[in-house]
């Protein structure tokens, strides 16, 4: 999810960026005494304070009751830029706590087991437990504290148990609670108008919620995808962190069954014969039609040149030309001025800065596509719904870029006149990408006012 700002409110929801500082950890302590409550504090190298955790929900059945205490034998400064912006009072929800996941502990040392890794050969290991604690905050998003390493004493004394039906139940409670933070969260976003004038404010709001009910439906689907690839890369990431193989296509499975099972939707029927007979005619069809596509582009090169390159309907959007030649300058400047090294995080405010154009660059791609496709728009009611959904992906994207300047005019990061450039171009882009999502749902509106198909 987006990491979003406006005026001086800052979101900072990350699923698949998140915090990893349990290198600077020295020790921390985690209590869920209290039924429905994380308490803690966390000391880390660099901070004078200890950081202290108030979170909604309970942990795993291992660490459920229990207060536990836990120190880092080996604790690590770090970049100086990693717990930058890390706030010393963590408030939101449990993710998982655990002291008790099975890792791939190995039996070297890291310089030979990075040798091992690059020679593509197996490393020696052992399975030991480890601690993992994740949570979602309220002031930097998701955070992730996970070692084999730690030295972990849990207080035997409990004040309540839980049952594994209790778990169970708890961890699809994290999972309700998590989504009710977002919503909550969201919702003081859309009503921080710090810094923003009347008309970018009234840009914002009205561009928030769908318009209609085949916006409101590609939204759904869009979030579902998110949440279901959410839980597909946090697996990988985990197989990858303890070195083992790993079936994307299994894991993709699983998760989409799981995701049905959570909700209550009964298991996808296996296709009937006639069913499985109409789409491979479809294929068929569509491969002929792709075959014809392509001939008569052949037959047409005489008249533009000898290449297809020189073709001017292949290039890309210009909305999208101007977002790629604006990610290549923030990539170049960056760069070659010493602002943004390869050391810096994806929290770091030019990285946002930087990610948030490039990737918005990719979502244009995909809404708006070449030249050629510019004849088409507005895009047909069948496809104006994927359309919107892209567009409004680029468009907070775009925001995170425009967060990510905030940050930096504060940090006074990179040069001002430079940051004032690259804000208007911005906001410039924002602003045709806002008048193009207005087009599309005008398509939605008049599509479902008449009976057509939305």
């Amino acid at each position: 999810m987006r990491t979003r700002a406006r005026g001086r409110l800052r979101l900072g929801f990350c699923f698949n960026m998140a915090w990893r500082i349990d290198e600077q950890l020295i020790r921390g302590e985690i209590d869920n005494r209290e039924r429905g409550r994380v308490k803690g504090r966390l000391w880390f190298v660099g901070l004078a304070e200890p950081v202290r955790l108030e979170l909604a929900g309970n942990a795993w059945r291992d660490v459920a009751g229990h207060l536990i205490r836990f120190t880092n034998p080996k604790p690590k400064a770090g970049p100086l830029h990693v717990l930058k912006g890390f706030a010393l009072l963590q408030r939101g929800v449990v993710g998982d706590i655990t002291a008790s996941r099975k890792v791939k502990v190995p039996d070297c040392s890291m310089e030979e087991l990075h040798r091992l890794m690059d020679a593509g050969k197996r490393f020696p290991w052992h399975w030991g437990n480890s601690l993992y604690l994740e949570w979602h905050s309220e002031q930097n998003g998701r955070v992730v504290l996970e070692s084999a390493s730690y030295r972990i004493e849990i207080d035997p004394d409990t004040s309540w148990k839980m049952s594994k039906a209790e778990e169970a139940a708890q961890l699809e409670a994290n999972r309700r609670a998590l989504q009710d933070f977002l919503g909550r969260a969201s919702a003081a976003l859309a009503a921080a108008n710090d810094g923003a004038s009347g008309a970018e404010a009234a840009d914002e709001d009205e561009d928030e919620a769908p318009t209609t009910q085949a916006e409101a439906k590609a939204d759904a689907e869009q979030a579902r995808m998110d949440l279901l690839l959410d839980r597909v890369h946090a697996r990988i990431e985990r197989a990858t962190a303890a070195g083992e193989d790993f079936d994307f296509e299994k894991i993709l499975q699983e998760e989409r069954k799981r995701l049905r099972r959570e909700r209550g939707e009964p298991e996808p029927a296996p296709p009937t014969p006639e069913e499985e007979a109409e789409r491979a005619a479809w294929i068929e069809e569509m491969n002929a039609a792709a075959e014809e596509a392509l001939q008569e582009m052949e037959s047409e090169k005489w008249k533009k040149g000898d290449g297809a390159a020189e073709f001017l309907d292949e290039r890309w959007h210009p909305l999208v030309e101007r977002c790629n030649a604006l990610t290549h300058r923030l990539l170049d400047e960056t760069k070659a001025r010493g602002w943004l090294g390869e050391e810096e995080g994806p929290e770091h405010p030019l990285r946002e800065v930087v990610n948030g154009v490039m990737i918005a660059g990719g979502k244009l791609a995909g809404a708006l596509g070449t030249m050629g496709d510019a004849d088409d728009w507005p895009p047909d009611p069948l496809c104006a719904g994927s359309t919107l959904t892209r567009l409004k992906k680029a468009r907070g994207h775009l925001r995170d870029a425009l967060a990510g300047l905030d940050a930096a005019d504060q940090q006074d990061l990179a040069e001002a006149q430079w940051r004032r450039e690259v804000r208007e171009e911005t906001k410039e882009l924002h602003a045709e990408v806002l008048r193009l999502i207005r087009e599309v749902r005008a398509v939605l509106k008049l599509s479902e006012g008449s009976g057509g198909e939305g």
